[in-house]
């Protein structure tokens, strides 16, 4: 989730490995009342489409346009401190700064027991339009690409794997191939399609096929 800090680097905060993320049913009671634009992404979200857990998963992901920033972070502060993270630092936020425009990663601390509980994505697109950060023809509404467990929003896993797909990584493949069964032919085909343009010799597009 992170590159490792070296002895450089900038960091504040709980240590890199003090991780005791909330789980999805608590982020959504800790964000109730916030804009209903974000979702949780990730491991997470791929369980939450299975409906079963599949996995250890040491944090938790939610994603959420840029603009709404402002007003998740009044659900989160002051009982909450949240830090600017990227390129292996990490830089706390007082409630009256602005998050800086060459980060995308915040990640919410819990003061009281010193660890980091959430792992926030701010992304293009808005209410309305997804849009995959990573390359921004790749477009969908987002009510074709948000499902819902109860209140619980996330991100379906054609989304959430075409992320993964820029790793190799053994949980990324482990959560294709639990994806993949009941996978539908439209979001198989949405999937293949967006990896050819942002990795077209990506192993898994023989899977898809």
């Amino acid at each position: 989730i992170l590159n490792t800090p070296n002895a450089e680097s900038h960091w504040e905060g709980p240590a890199l490995e003090a991780w005791e993320p909330w789980s999805p049913a608590q982020v959504a009671t800790i964000l109730k009342g916030s804009p209903p634009t974000w979702c949780v992404v990730g491991g997470w979200a791929i369980d939450l489409w299975l409906g079963r857990y599949t996995r250890d998963h040491g944090d938790i992901e939610i994603a959420a346009p840029r603009n709404d920033f402002v007003s998740l972070r009044k659900a989160l502060e002051p009982r909450y401190q949240l830090y600017a993270v990227g390129n292996g630092e990490t830089s706390a936020l007082d409630i009256d700064d602005i998050f800086p425009s060459s980060r995308h990663q915040c990640w919410v601390a819990d003061p009281t027991s010193g660890e980091w509980r959430l792992d926030l994505m701010l992304e293009p697109g808005d209410s309305q339009t997804w849009v995959f950060r990573r390359d921004e023809r790749i477009q969908e509404s987002r009510d074709r690409m948000i499902d819902r467990d109860g209140n619980i929003p996330f991100l379906r896993p054609e989304g959430v794997l075409l992320y993964k797909a820029k790793s190799h990584r053994a949980k990324d493949q482990a959560d294709l191939e639990a994806c993949l069964p009941s996978l539908p032919p439209e979001s198989r085909s949405w999937l293949a399609t967006s990896l050819s343009m942002v990795h077209p010799d990506h192993r898994w597009l023989d899977l898809l096929q």
